[in-house]
């Protein structure tokens, strides 16, 4: 027994300067020790704690900017600025036409008059013709779509007739002028007389319209 306590000790005596030595054979830590890591959990850097910034709140309210006689794209600039982004805009003119460069257009009226307050999430929508033509008296808003009967078309584009009839409707469109010309870019051309007539119910049958050019008169 005296040979392995010796040993043990020797032991100890040479490797003590590397690993430390600890006579105690209980198992426990000594009550000098420190220990090396907490039996208490680190408490985070930042705590999840409920705010009223989760709460939802009323949308923002603002009134509404004059953009009438602005160009289209210096329109659609300032209403994100005053922090409008729900934009849409259609042709005055009721003609159906695109507005694909904005920078082409300006804007004769909008949905919500000026000062006006409405939540900023509130769409606007501005009624819009080309740089060189006249603004109309009122906004000229392209048909609905046909409810079963037939809509008046007269004055209106060939290209916002069509997109009010049924996509299965059988049309015809014919030159007016008795020119036989192409019928190409719709939107450029007016319906001036319409077969069936205003009213008549829709059965599926087919529609014939006769158009001029805008800048003509109908024979």
């Amino acid at each position: 027994m005296r040979f392995h306590i010796i040993s043990a000790a020797v032991l100890c005596a040479a490797t003590g300067a590397l690993v430390g030595c600890d006579p105690d054979t209980t198992g426990h830590a000594r009550p000098d020790s420190t220990p090396t890591a907490s039996a208490t959990p680190a408490t985070p850097a930042t705590e999840a704690k409920e705010t009223t910034d989760d709460k939802p709140t009323e949308a923002e309210r603002k009134a509404v900017p004059d953009f009438v006689g602005m160009g289209l794209q210096s329109a659609q600039d300032a209403a994100q600025a005053a922090g409008f982004y729900a934009l849409t805009s259609h042709d005055a003119l009721g003609r159906d036409r695109l507005q694909v460069f904005d920078r082409n257009w300006k804007v004769c009226g909008q949905n919500y008059g000026a000062g006006k307050t409405i939540p900023t999430s509130t769409r606007l929508d501005f009624a819009a013709v080309k740089l060189a033509e006249s603004c109309p008296a009122k906004d000229e808003k392209a048909p609905e779509a046909a409810q079963g009967t037939m809509p008046d078309f007269g004055g209106k584009s060939v290209k916002a007739a069509r997109a009010a009839l049924d996509p299965s409707t059988s049309l015809t469109v014919n030159d007016a002028s008795g020119s036989d010309r192409w019928i190409l870019v719709e939107s450029n051309w007016k319906v001036c007389t319409q077969s069936p007539s205003t009213g008549t119910a829709l059965e599926g049958q087919p529609v014939t319209l006769n158009a001029v050019k805008f800048d003509e008169t109908c024979p």
